[in-house]
């Protein structure tokens, strides 16, 4: 395994293993790596030929700087995982070589209309900042395909749409939310919470999964199971509750002929914010 911190180096060296039609996988991550990117890695190990992974506390997707700088950072860590999962490539660079010109008149990537659906600031300034670093990444990878978990539906969507439109010849590949065995999903801000509030954490699933039963038996109550659903949050404990029910393919309302919702959830957990979703099958309209 080789760790890169420089774009030039990086393209010098994946042209050397491309050769022969080498199939490339990539996987972005933030780094503080965890059971699910590693899922992700095996993944892509079994489908590719060529496996890259970048380590990368993105600036740009971070409304406050006090969460950018409480990220956890954990580089050496990170790279003894990656090598005992066979990975090739690490790219671990700095913020200069992705942002050489510097944040402030950096080109941004805005996906219509998924960042002016979002209600909350800190939700279109993180989508947009995942789509202007997946723009650079891409370019600079050229992976055939891409890999991402499902517990961000809007960043998916994101990228679908940002691979779509600029005609990117990439593939997108999910595997299923890694969970804790209290249903938690795996995140790389799971260290930062405090016992007491990793005991409170699991409720976000459990309320998701109650809210889901509650759609299939009475889709025509969403509103009311909404309701329901943010005071229970709130009674354990959050604050700040974003939970929101879309149509799974274009986060619209849900509708009449809407196959598929998917419940969002973004809520704060003392410091730490937590976000997981959960798809669920509507029943057909009478």
């Amino acid at each position: 395994m080789r760790i890169i911190e420089t774009a030039l180096i990086l393209r010098n060296e994946l042209a050397r293993l491309r050769t022969g039609s080498k199939r490339v996988a990539f996987i972005p991550t933030m780094g503080n790596l965890h059971d699910g990117h590693l899922a992700l890695i095996k993944e892509a190990r079994a489908q590719a030929d060529v496996v890259v992974v970048s380590v990368f506390v993105n600036p740009l997707q971070f409304a406050r700087e006090e969460d950018l700088q409480r990220y956890p950072r954990t580089l050496q860590a990170d790279c003894e995982k990656l090598s005992k999962a066979q990975v090739d490539l690490v790219y671990a660079p700095a913020v200069s070589d992705v942002y050489p010109h510097g944040l402030t008149h950096q080109t941004q990537v805005v996906v219509p209309p998924l960042v002016h659906q979002c209600d909350e600031p800190h939700q279109r300034t993180r989508l947009r900042g995942i789509a202007t670093v997946m723009c650079k990444l891409f370019n600079l990878v050229r992976p055939d395909i891409v890999f991402f978990g499902t517990n961000d539906h809007p960043r998916y969507l994101t990228i679908r749409r940002l691979i779509r439109d600029l005609n990117y010849d990439i593939a997108l590949a999910t595997i299923p939310t890694a969970r804790e065995k209290t249903g938690l999903a795996l995140s790389s801000c799971n260290t930062l919470l405090d016992a007491d509030e990793k005991k409170t954490a699991p409720r976000l699933y459990l309320t998701l999964q109650a809210l889901a039963d509650m759609i299939r038996e009475r889709p025509s109550a969403i509103s009311e199971s909404l309701d329901n659903a943010r005071e229970d949050l709130n009674t354990a404990g959050f604050r700040d509750i974003s939970l929101e029910i879309c149509d799974a393919d274009d986060l619209q309302d849900v509708r009449v002929n809407s196959e598929k919702a998917v419940i969002l959830a973004s809520v704060w957990l003392g410091s730490i914010r937590l976000i997981d979703c959960l798809h669920v099958n509507l029943p057909p309209a009478d």
